[in-house]
């Protein structure tokens, strides 16, 4: 198993094409070695895998050296709503919280971007609200794809789990970071239901504001033990029961009761209202 570290950082720049005249963002990942230009082109690698509603597109990505070091340049779309966590961030401060209508809406694209991801045998490994886009229409649009590996990782020995341990340190942020990666066992199989631990982070910070771990994280706490116990949702009679236990069910600490996307999209149509553009006439 070879695992990415995580070193270039990186910077984004609105820019204009000059053809077309429209906006881009364009991601300029710093490369200080060879390892840290394999890891951008593994990102860019990713994203030429998909062509999704749901996935950021990539336009266009080159090396360029900067004396030297290199800059990896990766050209992506511009979308326009900015991202999930600025949206809750700006609903917090007004003191509203996010109808649930709206919380079914993103929350189902972000499950269509990652059966895409999934289905190719492949996890996202960062799911975050600051790499979920909303356009718009606020079609949800998964983005920073620098984290993905395959789907299933067999793990037969301590070296095996230290390696996989150190590179979830690494590359999965810490508190939406499913509980198998803090402490991986020396025979396993860690699979694609990581994100499903992360899509239940979203969820909750999506209906209440925050992730059901940030705030442990905040003041210096042990996420690492706090995510072996169950989350208890706050009471709150804003959300469905049938919302509520979709979330619990993301947020199960063993990873083999975790569902799988697949059966959380067919949940979701049972409480997902009239798609867009479909209109619909009450009587």
């Amino acid at each position: 198993l070879h695992f990415a570290p995580r070193r270039g950082f990186s910077y984004v720049d609105l820019v204009e094409g000059l053809r077309d005249g429209r906006l881009y963002a364009l991601k300029r990942i710093v490369c200080h070695d060879k390892e840290d230009r394999r890891a951008a082109l593994h990102e860019a690698d990713m994203h030429g895998l998909f062509e999704h509603p749901n996935i950021l597109r990539l336009e266009a990505h080159c090396l360029v050296e900067k004396g030297a070091k290199h800059e990896a340049w990766l050209l992506l779309p511009y979308v326009q709503g900015g991202t999930l966590w600025s949206e809750v961030e700006a609903l917090r401060e007004r003191g509203a919280s996010m109808p649930e209508r709206r919380v079914l809406r993103i929350l189902q694209g972000i499950c269509r971007g990652l059966h895409a991801i999934h289905s190719k045998g492949y996890a996202h490994r960062d799911l975050k609200p600051t790499n979920v886009l909303l356009d718009e229409d606020d079609r949800a649009v998964l983005m920073d794809l620098g984290s993905m590996n395959q789907a299933r990782i067999e793990v037969n020995s301590s070296r095996e789990a230290m390696a996989v341990q150190d590179w979830a340190a690494q590359r999965c942020t810490i508190s939406y970071r499913a509980p198998e990666l803090f402490s991986v066992p020396s025979q396993c199989v860690i699979d694609e239901r990581t994100d499903v631990w992360s899509l239940g982070c979203v969820l909750y910070c999506m209906m209440f504001g925050e992730g059901p771990f940030d705030v442990i994280f905040q003041k210096g706490d042990s996420v690492a033990l706090a995510v072996q116990s169950p989350v208890t949702l706050p009471p709150d009679s804003r959300y469905s029961a049938a919302l509520r236990r979709l979330l619990s069910s993301m947020l199960t600490v063993d990873p083999q009761q975790r569902p799988h996307i697949s059966d959380i999209l067919e949940q979701l149509e049972g409480l997902e209202p009239a798609p867009a553009g479909q209109d619909t006439t009450q009587i």
